[in-house]
């Protein structure tokens, strides 16, 4: 019993996506004629060998398809409020760019792509569609093929806003995220993502109820859980400064203060803040920009400060600047006034060409924190993460439809949806990135590790170089858990430090069970 539990997260993923296949293959045996329920479980099983699906949402105007060409590092969302930022995108890794619709029939047809000059990006034009099947209809969703190397291990869905002012366009992120099954037993349904960044530009009680219904779903009440894992992400991040300089330092401060409220409530595991538009914009630096930058920073500050008031006055033709007025209006639109003054203020520090200077750029958009908390917090723990969604469906199909053989898997299933130790390390780990953890840095490096924080592979989580002998790492795996179960029985330790201690204890605990005895 003492193994089972302390088997958990992405760890123990090659176990527990193989046991969540056999679960799913002996529920569909139960359900011989049943379409309906067979359809669901064989998504189940499909979702299994499939990438990791991580929905992009939040409220209309967050920024979701502007941090979408960011993260790809390409142009392949339209950003523009146009047709097709109402309905929901699936981007998939493809040998070549194509985009299809789907109607709620199934039938398809191709999507023609417009790319605009300037600053004007891709558009999906959805006016003249021709359907595969006669009849006008409407779209359900879209899908986007590109060839992306971001692309390979993640299917991204970018979502319409939650506040929409039309109420339709508003449900299709609710039903993607969390799908119910009030409309009676035929209707069941199951989650779309297996974990969500959710876009914040303020912390209102909308977006807090959103949240509440991804982590609980529906079916809360019947103890069936929404994604494991979500981050959040303060998306705009440079207009909350109002395009100053140090705007970022004004960000992670509201950052921080969103943290603390939605992560002690398990909301999420993280909140950091991004400026989306430069992310993009440095990941598509050209060289005519670079240029224009460097002849920005030969103006005096003054000067320069006093067209910058805003982004119309920037643009001016009556504002003497040595660069024009069109290649201005598109720097302010690619860039932003925060991005027009950080990189006019590197070249003055001394950066000389424009690979440096997207680099420092990146860097100070915050996007490869964003990418770093990605790949340790979804990444690494896709399985897990992919594992729970399969399992959460199969949880709702078997409660949906009772009265058959598979009756008897439920209990199992159960079991494995409340083995929620990955979760804890996810909220520790968003924790100790704003929540001050009262250890001498060395332990607390070592905590770091052990509960996941450089990687998810035994010899990682016990800080030692790939290939050590496995009795040498049950000997220190071995040590961990009783230095940390001591430091959490520490009389003087408070509430956060005696969780953390558990916390990492039982993380050596399930490294302990991985290794050969």
């Amino acid at each position: 019993m003492r193994r089972d539990v302390t088997r958990h997260d992405a760890r123990r993923a090659p176990g527990i996506v193989a046991e969540a296949h056999q679960l799913v293959a002996a529920a569909r045996q139960a359900f011989p004629r049943e379409p309906r329920p067979r359809a669901l479980l064989a998504d189940c099983a499909r979702r299994l060998d499939q990438p990791l699906r991580v929905a992009l949402a939040g409220s209309l105007k967050a920024g979701k398809s502007t941090l979408l060409n960011s993260l790809v590092g390409q142009d392949i969302a339209p950003t523009d409020a146009t047709e097709c930022t109402r309905v929901v995108t699936w981007y998939r890794n493809g040998s070549t760019p194509s985009v299809t619709a789907y109607a709620p029939d199934g039938s398809t047809a191709n999507v023609v792509v417009r790319r605009g000059s300037g600053t004007h990006g891709l558009t999906f034009d959805l006016e003249r569609l021709n359907w595969n099947a006669p009849g006008p209809r409407e779209v359900d969703h879209l899908e986007v093929e590109w060839p992306a190397a971001a692309l390979a291990n993640t299917t991204i869905i970018d979502t319409p806003g939650t506040s929409s002012l039309s109420r339709e366009v508003s449900l299709r992120t609710a039903r993607l995220l969390t799908p119910g099954d009030a409309d009676g037993m035929a209707a069941v349904s199951i989650p779309g993502a297996d974990a969500v960044v959710y876009l914040l530009r303020r912390l209102d009680d909308a977006d807090v109820r959103f949240l509440e219904q991804v982590g609980a779903g529906t079916a809360g009440a019947q103890g069936i859980s929404g994604p494991l894992g979500v981050i959040g992400v303060v998306s705009r991040a440079d207009e909350i400064g109002a395009g100053r300089i140090d705007a970022l330092h004004s960000a992670r401060d509201v950052a921080a203060r969103f943290a603390g409220e939605l992560e002690r409530t398990g909301l999420c595991q993280a909140v950091i803040p991004v400026a989306g538009l430069l992310a993009f914009a440095a990941a598509t630096l050209r060289q005519q920009e670079f240029t224009a930058f460097e002849a920005l920073a030969r103006v005096p500050v003054d000067e320069l400060s006093a067209a910058l008031l805003s982004a119309d006055r920037f643009a001016r033709p009556d504002i003497p600047l040595p660069v024009p007025p069109e290649l201005r209006a598109q720097l302010a639109a690619r860039f932003g006034l925060f991005g027009i003054r950080m990189a006019v203020t590197l070249i003055r520090l001394g950066v000389r060409d424009s690979a440096s200077l997207a680099a420092e750029l990146t860097n100070r958009s915050g996007v490869d924190e964003l990418r770093s908390v990605l790949d340790v917090q979804f990444g690494q723990r896709a399985d897990q993460l992919k594992a729970h969604s399969a399992l959460t469906a199969l949880a709702r199909v078997l409660t949906a439809y009772p009265g058959t053989p598979a009756d008897q898997l439920l209990p199992r299933v159960r079991t494995l949806l409340a083995d929620v130790h990955g979760f804890a390390e996810l909220r520790l780990l968003g924790r100790l990135r704003t929540d001050e953890l009262a250890l001498p840095a060395p332990d607390l490096a070592e905590l770091h590790r052990l509960i996941g924080g450089s990687g998810v592979a035994p010899h990682l989580r016990l800080g030692l170089p790939f290939g050590t002998d496995p009795a040498m790492q049950r000997a220190e795996a071995m040590a961990a858990v009783r230095k940390w179960r001591a430091r959490a029985r520490h009389p003087l330790a408070d509430q956060f430090t005696t969780t953390a201690c558990l916390t990492a204890a039982r993380s050596a605990e399930g490294t302990l069970s991985l290794l050969p005895e």
